[in-house]
């Protein structure tokens, strides 16, 4: 997965030999091919129960002057960084082409203020060229440890470069030869050739410890997208699938808020 605390690749490897690796790989196959034998055959009883806990009317001024969606947000963001919930700013973005065909995949949040939501990526990928095209997208998060998820609603547009490269700047050297090295959603042909690409711009660039050696350029189709939200909706799981659904929406001079039925 993609991740505000910066995350870096790690690249695994395989101890022993080709004959070891070939075993192992073995192994995997069949584990595997059971699992999703397995899985096929239970995943219609698979179900988790949630707890009776959940959001209270008058926590998000139902009934009175709505809460600032952008504070419950970052109320709950809190508590999932606290909870130590796996890459809480991981976030299922969803876009469409102009014709409305969707695509979704999961990047991570880096920022996010009462201008909005922001991500950042390789202009020249797949989910650029749909935001292009047509600048409406979905967010959505999902904090299972909490029994929790926020989906967010709006109009995305590019940051300004000197915050995209500001960011740029604070990633570890290698996540920056990684934007490099990706023609992000470009076919390859293998996985090796993808690593030899990676290689030969680590020993262009770093030093045998892992130092920059020769600046980092920030490439003219990396940067950052920022979501402007217009529509937040916070879900929290309750008993017998009766869960809580809190809407804001966005009506020019504040926001409204409303309880949707599950």
């Amino acid at each position: 997965m993609k991740a505000g605390r910066s995350v870096s690749w790690r690249r695994a490897g395989v101890c022993g030999g080709g004959g070891e690796l070939a075993r192992v790989r073995a192994v995997q196959r069949v584990r595997m091919a059971a699992a999703a034998a397995d899985g096929m055959s239970n995943v219609a009883t698979l179900r988790k129960e949630y707890s009776a806990q959940g959001i209270e009317d008058e926590d998000v001024g139902l009934h009175g002057d709505a809460q600032d969606p952008f504070a419950l947000f970052r109320l709950w963001f809190q508590q999932a960084v606290d909870a130590q919930v796996h890459e809480p700013n991981a976030m299922c973005l969803a876009t469409a082409t102009k014709n409305g065909v969707p695509s979704a995949r999961y990047v991570l949040l880096k920022g996010f203020d009462e201008r909005g939501f922001c991500w950042y990526t390789n202009y020249g990928s797949r989910k650029a060229a749909e935001l292009e095209e047509n600048p409406h997208a979905a967010l959505c998060f999902w904090w299972g440890e909490m029994e929790r998820s926020v989906r967010i609603e709006g109009r995305v547009a590019r940051v300004d470069p000197a915050e995209s490269q500001q960011y740029f700047d604070s990633r570890p050297a290698s996540a920056r030869l990684g934007a490099i090295a990706s023609d992000q959603s470009r076919p390859i042909e293998s996985r090796a050739a993808l690593d030899q690409k990676f290689e030969n711009l680590t020993r262009t660039f770093l030093d045998e410890n892992g130092a920059e050696k020769v600046k980092i350029e920030r490439p003219a189709l990396w940067g950052g997208f920022r979501l402007e939200p217009r529509v937040f909706e916070f879900w929290k799981g309750r008993e017998s699938r009766v869960h809580d659904r809190i809407v804001f929406t966005h009506s020019g001079t504040g926001w409204r808020v409303e309880r949707l039925q599950p």
